[in-house]
């Protein structure tokens, strides 16, 4: 902007020794019409500058270590100025920043959320010869998927599961099955015919189901990006190990707001609770997360942790 004042300033010092020279009506009009280009550059452009908003966009989801970069996209309802813009990139959990150039790759080398907003947001007249700050700026986040971490698993799930059985609603097809005496209200689906023909008494076949035991995976937000990676690649595996096995569970995680707390029950939820988790910031360290359930697995951070 200084090198067109100085380009702008010189044009009218032309204007001015033109004037002196020549002492005509013409170049008076030149040095005029000059002289208030820059004011009817800013009136022509204040409306759109005034209007201008800056948005910063970027991938949703990506895996760790995926290249991929953040754009500003500039929007105005009248033909838009020039701007000029940087980024400002914030990793949620670790509170780590950078300040980047529009197209430059986000460090995605750790898990968690990226917040990429706009920063040193100027729109200009359309000679850019003036400059405002944008006052409409959006934010766009990023959540870093981490890579699965593979664990041992040693304790005997279905024991843990097992606890006892409760008659399954409605009825239907299971694997397991109670003889009892009929009851008023029973179907007459239900009825062991052949049982009944022995005994004489109207016996029926109740289907049964398992009564479940909590199972439980706990985990501090807590410690360096490498930490963090493993720790959430192991939660990652572990939630994936318990889903192929037909397990409904939660995540307790320490947070730097609190325990969260997330049940899971499918992929859908194990992806809704992964992005929640990385959106949180870290706890303090002497913070512990402890839990009592059926089955409990707490992940550390080490390679040797569980």
């Amino acid at each position: 902007m200084i090198r067109r004042w100085c380009l702008y300033l010189a044009i009218v010092l032309g204007c001015l020794i033109l004037l002196f020279a020549y002492q005509g009506w013409l170049a008076w009009m030149l040095l005029l019409t000059v002289w208030g280009t820059h004011l009817f550059s800013l009136a022509v452009s204040l409306p759109a500058m005034l209007t201008a908003k800056i948005k910063a966009s970027c991938a949703g989801t990506v895996d760790i270590c995926t290249p991929v970069t953040a754009q500003l996209q500039e929007s105005c309802s009248l033909p838009i100025p020039a701007t000029g813009s940087m980024l400002r990139v914030e990793r949620t959990p670790t509170g780590e920043s950078w300040s980047l150039k529009p197209g430059e790759p986000l460090p995605t080398e750790h898990c968690g959320q990226l917040v990429c907003r706009p920063e040193k947001c100027f729109v200009y007249d359309y000679l850019k010869l003036f400059r405002l700050k944008v006052r409409h700026q959006e934010t766009a986040t990023l959540v870093v998927m981490p890579k699965p971490v593979q664990t041992e698993v040693n304790a005997d799930l279905e024991r843990y599961m097992a606890q006892s059985w409760k008659p399954k609603p409605g009825g239907g097809f299971a694997e397991n099955h109670e003889l009892r005496l009929y009851r008023p209200g029973d179907s007459m689906n239900q009825v062991h015919w052949k049982l009944t023909a022995k005994t004489g008494k109207l016996m029926i076949r109740e289907a049964m189901e398992p009564v479940r035991r909590q199972l439980v995976l706990t985990l501090e937000i807590q410690g360096s990006g490498d930490e963090l990676d493993i720790k959430m690649g192991k939660l990652l595996w572990l939630s994936q190990y318990l889903l192929e096995r037909g397990c409904a569970f939660e995540i307790r995680a320490l947070t730097g707001d609190g325990v969260c707390v997330c049940g899971v029950g499918s992929e859908q939820e194990l992806d809704n609770a992964m992005a929640l988790l990385l959106c949180q910031k870290v706890a303090p360290d002497a913070a512990v997360c402890t839990v009592e359930a059926g089955w409990c697995c707490h992940i550390g951070g080490g390679t040797d942790e569980a």
